[in-house]
């Protein structure tokens, strides 16, 4: 760590002295910086969710300006913020976001897993993952024995089979009942609007859109209140505490995702997820991957590739479908490009270099990549 980082820390600390003295509450507040630059809602919405946040007794702090990612990417390194609010992040493969909404019905607290980001680029994988994310970021967030839901959507027999398959390898997991007089733990519409589990594992896109719709349904659509946002990224090794939100989201929501990011970190989420997938693993979860994914035809001998040199990739290149991703970084690598997948806010990119940019796009039209 350099001098200037052991500074800036040691500055934080005094400031939190400070901060304690004056309010009497001396237990640790977390910093979450927002770096929501584009909104829908103008400046102002943003500085309201900073007073709607300080007013529940959190640290948050804007961050402006059209280099405000890189500059909250250097903050979270330095320490001089505990965690992120942001309206896109490129997580790599394997990292998704587990949202957190309020359901009308009842007025009950629903995770759900997940709603940006990829988990897998198998659907079934995915789904089998989001559940163990929903799950830590239930856990993380102060709900002690999540019971845990599958929607009725495609892929969610198989997710069903998978995951009884690793609670009986000894994965901990309650499992949720239907509120319809049939039961199972598949769920219906019915029960997403009931909150009938504290976990409701879906994929991604699904659970973008249910995220939208719990959101701002009051609202007419234009403006995010309700809720907590898009939720923290949660996947294997990673351990950065970025929560997403949207262009839509308003001051309610965003303070709303800054309470739930000071939550995780309170709680400690990277030791959660550390002994959840290490519970998991233990119970077969490779081996249930790879038994519920779907074959993918063995790659010819020529088709196999090394990676060029790894750059600093800061540029994006979106429109590609996710189980074409690693198939298009493969071709950029057969031409010396350097690339890396990734997940926007959109969809699936590529990531490479500013130089490349314009010639990796080149390269995967013309192999109708995008």
């Amino acid at each position: 760590m350099s001098e200037q980082n052991i500074k800036q820390m040691i500055a934080k600390s005094f400031m939190d002295i400070a901060d304690g003295l004056q309010s009497g509450d001396f237990s640790k507040k977390f910093t979450i910086g927002i770096a929501a630059d584009g909104s829908e809602h103008g400046d102002d919405n943003l500085l309201q969710a900073v007073k709607l946040a300080e007013a529940k007794g959190l640290k948050a702090v804007l961050i402006q300006g059209e280099d405000a990612h890189d500059k909250m990417e250097e903050l979270l390194e330095t320490g001089e913020i505990d965690g992120a609010v942001t309206m896109h992040y490129p997580f790599p493969i394997g990292v998704s976001t587990v949202g957190k909404v309020v359901t009308p019905a009842m007025g009950k607290t629903m995770y759900l897993a997940t709603t940006t980001g990829t988990a897998d680029t198998d659907r079934v994988c995915a789904m089998i993952k989001n559940a163990v994310y929903g799950i830590i970021a239930a856990k993380a967030d102060g709900v002690e024995n999540p019971a845990v839901g599958i929607a009725n959507i495609d892929g969610a027999r198989q997710c069903e089979k998978a995951l009884l398959k690793l609670s009986e390898g000894g994965y901990p997991i309650t499992f949720a009942q239907s509120s319809r007089a049939d039961g199972g733990i598949v769920m219906r519409g019915n029960d997403l609007l009931q909150g009938t589990a504290d976990v409701m594992v879906m994929d991604s896109l699904t659970g973008n859109l249910m995220v939208k719709i719990f959101s701002s349904y009051t609202t007419g659509g234009g403006y995010e209140s309700l809720g907590w946002g898009y939720g923290p990224g949660v996947g294997e090794g990673f351990d950065k505490t970025i929560m997403i939100i949207s262009r839509a989201s308003g001051a309610p929501l965003i303070a709303g995702a800054v309470e739930y990011a000071a939550n995780l970190l309170k709680n400690g989420m990277n030791k959660i997820a550390e002994e959840e997938f290490k519970k998991a693993k233990k119970a077969g979860l490779d081996h249930i991957l790879k038994e519920f994914s779907q074959p993918k035809a063995a790659a010819a001998e020529e088709d196999l590739v090394e990676a060029p040199p790894k750059e600093i990739v800061t540029a994006q290149i979106p429109g590609i479908e996710v189980m074409d991703l690693e198939d298009a970084v493969m071709a950029l690598w057969r031409e010396n490009i350097y690339a890396e997948s990734g997940m926007g806010c959109t969809g699936p990119i590529i990531r490479i270099s500013e130089a490349n940019k314009d010639r990796a796009e080149e390269i995967l039209t013309e192999k109708q990549y995008i």
